[in-house]
């Protein structure tokens, strides 16, 4: 087994991994190593939507704004701890200025400010984007500059096991798919930024290359933070996409079929709503309004993903978006709410097609498809309710790390940072705040040498005769997997019910002992290897949101308790001033609810700042 020693290990080459390498060896950690599936691979570089956003304080024109302002708004969401709400808030700016410095094209003005538009949850114009490619052109542009500092990046890696000594992470071991060998890398500091746990369910629209690693933190122990907490929202199947933002307000024909796409077509939304100007308005808001919210339903835009949902789940049809035609039940702009016609009418889109109006407002977001071999012209665009965002994940400390496995910090979508909602946007910011807040703590308190080498040696070698023998048993992979998935839809998707609950977490359970038992057959390790991290993690999160669900929360965010007559549940709001931990101690995955941390109120003084700063004092208030 090949072996290696380094000062921090960046597991991940998303936005957040990628930035968090360039961070560090831009503050002058030379000792650094990113290992990665690959640099095209992720969610980051493969997703978007009609102009994918990124969220940040307001910078443009007369609209105030100030840090204490965007920080009320994350954390009034509910469940986000208060520090991490200001943190995230705080470094809005100085992150997003440094994506503009490497040249991601947001737009401003003459003047050169940076104009934002509002996006969901978001009481201001905070939002801004470059496009459909957002997140790409963020990957790109930090893999440019990155590639300069001639950092060592390891490709075609795949996570096997996280090294955990004497209660600290000590870095991890890796499937070579070029060698087929595994290899192990002893660190001091490792950034995990694996992503969302892409893998998890079958209607998804994350890319299908991303499975995500999540498991492999929760295995060795990792507490978590809100794991039910995920967003659910309309998108394409043939080629996984958000349909939000101009998809939607552009009005396009809302259209089902029988399961073979072809005959029986029906404008199915009209069959229970008869009121063509309110369905429009409906539709319009969808964009901008995009994920499944249970205060949304079922009088406001929501009813359009329940209408989708019954449609493909229960009744086994088919739905489409088509943008070639009008709805057959007529389209009257003055019949519409005063907020759809009125920004229909400023963007000079009251007319024609939906591909018309499409082709006026965002040209781009028809190449988009068309690069991908749909051609919105000329045929309907298949969609359906799938999963898109863990708003939970790992818990970390406002330096991102691990608030119970030293030395570990989760970053990107894999740290759940957020509440039960958050702005459209937010995620990106997210992601580069972790990515900066953990490479100063690395940069400022974790140079030293403190890691047990003789110690994590002995749990390297364990670990490698362990995945050896789970390596040679008799399980399929693609079987495994494909249960897993269904099981997560059906059960963990954005309709939950108590009973159902516990039957899944009973045979997710089940699984896990069968499959860290019995094995895969190796045809394709790396895949086998992943495995391991989803059925385990599939567990940790329905029991997780059973947890939830038996407690009494309710109905909140984009997901809905049903009773034994399939209502939704009211939601208990007190629930909002509380967080759900979950973690594995002891062999047991055991959940409860803390108190969130309330919203830091500091009144400094810039002598008594400076001098903190200057010390390092700012450093030594982590969680560890």
């Amino acid at each position: 087994m090949i072996k290696k020693k380094v000062n921090t290990l960046v597991i991940g080459s998303g936005a957040s991994g990628l930035c968090a390498s360039l961070r560090l060896r831009t503050l002058g950690v030379e000792s650094t190593l990113l290992v990665t599936e690959g640099l095209q691979m992720g969610t980051s570089i493969n997703t978007g939507s009609d102009k994918q956003t990124y969220y940040k304080l307001g910078i443009y024109g007369h609209e105030p704004d100030s840090i204490h302002d965007l920080a009320h708004s994350f954390f009034g969401t509910g469940s986000m701890h208060g520090d991490l709400a200001l943190t995230e808030a705080a470094l809005s700016v100085r992150c997003f200025q440094f994506l503009v410095n490497l040249g991601v094209p947001f737009p401003c003005d003459e003047f050169g400010q940076y104009i934002g538009y509002k996006t969901d949850h978001d009481p201001r114009r905070r939002a801004t984007s470059c496009g459909p490619y957002t997140s790409k052109e963020m990957c790109l542009a930090l893999i440019k500059e990155l590639k300069k500092t001639g950092m060592e990046i390891w490709e075609k890696r795949v996570l096997a096991e996280l090294i955990k000594v004497n209660g600290r992470c000590g870095g991890a071991v890796f499937y070579n798919r070029n060698t087929r060998e595994l290899e192990c890398v002893f660190a001091e500091n490792t950034v995990f930024a694996v992503g969302g746990p892409g893998g998890l369910y079958e209607a998804s629209v994350y890319p299908s290359c991303h499975t995500g690693a999540i498991g492999a933190a929760l295995k060795i122990g990792a507490k978590a933070r809100n794991l039910p907490e995920s967003q659910f929202g309309l998108a394409s199947t043939k080629f996984r996409w958000n349909v939000s933002g101009t998809y939607m307000q552009v009005l396009p024909r809302f259209v089902s079929t029988s399961s073979d796409g072809k005959s029986d077509e029906k404008e199915f939304l009209f069959e229970s709503e008869k009121d063509p100007g309110k369905i429009h308005s409906l539709i319009f808001l969808k964009g901008y309004q995009w994920p499944f919210d249970v205060k949304k339903y079922p009088d406001g835009s929501s009813w359009i993903d329940m209408k989708v949902y019954e449609e493909t789940v229960i009744k086994g049809r088919r739905v489409f978006l088509d943008f070639r035609t009008n709805s057959s039940y007529g389209l009257d702009y003055t019949l519409l709410s005063r907020e759809a016609y009125g920004y229909l009418a400023k963007s000079g889109a009251c007319f024609g097609t939906p591909f018309d109006r499409l082709a006026k407002m965002n040209p781009g977001a028809i190449a988009l498809y068309k690069d991908h071999n749909i051609d919105l012209r000329n045929e309907m665009l298949e969609i359906a309710l799938c999963a898109q965002h863990n708003n939970g994940g790992l818990a970390g400390d406002k330096f991102w790390q691990s608030e119970n496995i030293p030395n570990l910090f989760p970053i990107g979508e894999v740290n759940g940072s957020h509440g039960v909602c958050r702005p459209g946007g937010s995620a990106l910011n997210s992601g580069q705040v972790g990515a900066f807040r953990a490479s100063e703590y690395i940069k400022n308190r974790c140079q030293n040498d403190t890691l047990d080498m003789e110690e994590a040696e002995r749990e390297a070698e364990k670990l490698l005769k362990d995945i050896q023998k789970r390596l040679q048993g008799v399980r399929s992979w693609k079987e495994d997997r494909m249960i897993l998935q269904k099981r997560m839809t059906k059960y963990a998707g954005h309709l939950r019910n108590r009973e159902k609950l516990r039957l899944a977490v009973s045979e997710a359970e089940k699984m896990v002992e069968e499959v860290f038992h019995e094995g895969y057959k190796s045809d394709i390790p790396h895949q086998c290897l992943i495995n391991f991290h989803l059925v385990f993690a599939h567990f940790v999160y329905l029991k997780s949101i059973l947890f939830q669900v038996e407690n009494a929360v309710g109905s909140r965010g984009s997901a809905a308790v049903t009773d034994e007559n399939g209502n939704f549940m009211n939601e208990n709001i007190s629930f909002r001033e509380k967080v759900l931990e979950t973690v594995m101690e002891n062999g047991v995955v055991a959940s409860s609810f803390v108190p969130r941390r309330p919203l830091p109120e500091p009144d400094g003084w810039f002598e008594n700042i400076w001098k903190e700063y200057r010390e390092g004092e700012i450093y030594k208030n982590g969680t560890l």
